[in-house]
């Protein structure tokens, strides 16, 4: 169980990890069909990860509420919300358009994007730790199945993310070795508090089926302002569509069927 609980929280980390590791291959920025096809797929699992892996089990932990079981999850789904858009307020959004800027605001902004992506990441990171807490308790209708999903899913996502940190660094003059750092540093965040989370459990537990429908609210923050924007981009959109649908249905067929 401890295995498993430490492979999943490093995944995540993994996916920013090989984002940024793009800067020392490629030349270009990452391909714009592949970057759709690839956030269509995180988005499909994230929201599918939400309904069954946050919210149903949120659901459950509260059956003895009756016809009010919905309510933590109902007031946990808000709140994360709520806490997702207040972030988006306090920091830079992640999109930046380099078109009309010079050097100096460019390297300004591209190091905003740093704190932006990393603050960003916390929520997420939080996600994985409730989810895995609640199953190391073995009490929150959680399977290894189901958190495993949910932290393949927050890596694929994290896969665009780390590159779209190291390769402007890299166009702004940053040697290769450098902006590949700052790239996976951004992503350091996330195991950092989902171990934190897990540490909590003790007082976690009771909570969470507040704390799980707080991860489901987060992340659907994430999917509708961030992922479905970016795979409906430009031409072709129906690439991200498409792999929405695929990352859906994965998602779905393991928690339900492997469950």
């Amino acid at each position: 169980m401890y295995l498993k609980t430490v492979q999943g929280l490093l995944i995540p980390f993994l996916g920013t990890t090989l984002g940024a590791a793009c800067v020392l291959f490629m030349k270009n920025k990452l391909n714009a069909k592949l970057q759709r096809a690839l956030t269509g797929f995180a988005a499909g699992v994230m929201v599918a990860a939400s309904i069954w892996s946050l919210i149903i089990p949120a659901m459950d932990q509260s059956a003895h509420l009756g016809k009010l079981a919905f309510l933590p999850a109902f007031i946990g789904f808000w709140i994360g919300i709520l806490f997702l858009l207040l972030l988006d307020r306090i920091i830079p959004h992640m999109h930046l358009d380099h078109s009309q800027e010079g050097p100096k605001s460019r390297l300004a902004k591209t190091t905003m994007l740093v704190l932006a992506v990393t603050l960003h990441n916390l929520p997420e990171g939080m996600a994985v730790g409730v989810v895995y807490a609640g199953f190391m308790t073995g009490n929150a209708g959680i399977t290894a199945t189901g958190a495993l999903a949910l932290s393949l899913g927050i890596a694929i996502q994290n896969f665009p993310e780390g590159a779209i940190i190291s390769m402007p660094l890299k166009a702004e003059g940053m040697k290769k070795g450098k902006a590949f750092l700052y790239g996976t540093l951004s992503g350091a965040v996330e195991p950092i508090g989902a171990l934190l989370t897990i540490l909590a459990a003790q007082y976690v537990v009771p909570l969470l089926p507040f704390l799980l429908s707080f991860a489901a609210g987060g992340m659907m923050y994430v999917v509708v302002e961030e992922l479905v924007p970016e795979m409906a981009e430009g031409e072709h959109s129906n690439i991200g569509t498409i792999m929405f649908a695929l990352g859906f249905t994965v998602m779905m067929a393991l928690d339900v069927a492997l469950g």
